[in-house]
């Protein structure tokens, strides 16, 4: 018998103690994910989860908090120009990058200072 990965069934960022609110308004306000109820066991730890379809971003409270400055989630995007536009909006950076074959992508971060690339399928 074998085991093997078969997906994956979420990530987790951190974020300080008290962050709840500004990940609130990013997450949901921003990228469009829908708040979903943490169990009870985890409640009592802080933080927030996050999903959109089959996507799952938990945030975790980190006492000693320090951001993911390298080490990121990349998500697909079905409007990577409208997503653009609206993290600028928002006050967030958008940082360009080299393109890879059969994508556009940029990278962004999370009120926290976590880094985040979005990427859009090319029809080339």
């Amino acid at each position: 018998m074998s085991n093997s990965i078969t997906q994956l069934d979420h990530v987790q960022l951190a974020m300080p103690v008290g962050g709840e609110p500004l990940a609130r308004s990013f997450y949901v306000n921003v990228l469009g994910l829908t708040e979903v109820e943490k169990p009870s066991p985890q409640k009592e730890r802080g933080g927030c989860w996050f999903n959109s379809g089959s996507v799952k971003i938990h945030l975790g409270v980190e006492d000693d908090f320090h951001p993911a400055r390298k080490a990121h989630p990349a998500f697909l995007v079905s409007d990577l120009n409208s997503l653009e536009k609206k993290l600028l909006e928002h006050g967030h950076q958008v940082i360009q990058d080299k393109q890879i074959e059969g994508y556009r992508r940029f990278y962004s971060y999370d009120p926290f200072g976590n880094r985040l690339e979005f990427m859009e399928l090319t029809h080339e």
